[in-house]
């Protein structure tokens, strides 16, 4: 089975999902403290919070691999995308909370890294600059939007409660501003919602590696508080995370609309 899942569509838009998977190879599993440590800071939810983006016909590509075995939105370099504060690296050896994931002596070496991003994170980036190329061939212009989540608040790398609508665009270097502005007044239509744009999520790799507005290529990372869609626990933990999804929730018609506007 591929690691890396695709619906094609034929609209100028296309969904990462990079966060979401929870997939861990046995032989990884046995080095790590728990399953579900290293699962805790998935993307929770994420395919079905944008299920309807089929109905839009984008192309969807997400892969079942977890974060803690290759982190496929970071510069695989090693360089950080967030000198000075903290953020995970290509192969996180902590959580968000700086929980030790891997067992006293069993983090992966250079070698073990080089292993896992042949044989994840480059099929991952193959698909997705393979159906940037096609969705170019069809449209002028299209929108990589780039689908992550996280807890409200994790004092370890941001402070106080995060807003709701993380928009990031490489500080308006990925994507047009009016694209940008429009998708920022949307957000911002209904009061009972929080937004920012370029705030502590600026945009990871996939966003800042894609994103060339003057070549037709509009990358825009939108990172939603978990509590949008799901209760979040005080502290989580393996009999309260995560919640369950709620499919009700009333964030969902704002992310409607934002995906329609790329849509001419």
């Amino acid at each position: 089975m591929s690691i890396v899942s695709i619906r094609q569509g034929s609209a100028p838009l296309i969904l990462s999902i990079p966060h979401a998977g929870t997939e861990i190879p046995e032989s990884i599993l046995s080095s790590l403290v728990s399953p579900w440590l290293a699962r805790k800071d998935a993307d929770w939810w994420l395919p079905e919070l944008y299920a309807f983006a089929e109905s839009l016909d984008a192309t969807v590509i997400r892969t079942r691999i977890s974060r803690t075995v290759i982190d496929v939105n970071r510069d695989p370099s090693g360089a950080s995308l967030y000198p000075g504060q903290a953020t995970t690296a290509l192969c996180p050896i902590e959580t968000f909370d700086g929980e030790p994931l891997y067992l006293p002596n069993m983090a992966p070496d250079a070698a073990e890294i080089l292993m896992r991003r042949v044989k994840y994170f480059d099929p991952y980036h193959e698909t997705l600059a393979a159906e940037i190329a096609r969705l170019r061939g069809l449209h002028h212009a299209i929108v990589l939007y780039d689908c992550h989540s996280i807890r409200s608040e994790i004092p370890r790398l941001f402070q106080g409660v995060l807003p709701n609508f993380n928009i990031g665009t490489n500080d308006d270097k990925s994507c047009d501003a009016a694209i940008t502005d429009c998708v920022a007044a949307i957000c911002g239509a209904d009061p009972r919602f929080s937004h920012v744009v370029n705030g502590r999520f600026k945009g990871g790799y996939i966003t800042r590696h894609y994103g060339d507005p003057e070549a037709g290529i509009n990358a825009l990372q939108m990172e939603i508080a978990c509590r949008g869609y799901m209760e979040e626990p005080g502290l989580p933990a393996p009999d309260n995370w995560p919640s369950s999804f709620n499919s009700f929730t009333p964030i969902l018609p704002i992310l409607k609309t934002i995906l329609e506007s790329f849509i001419p």
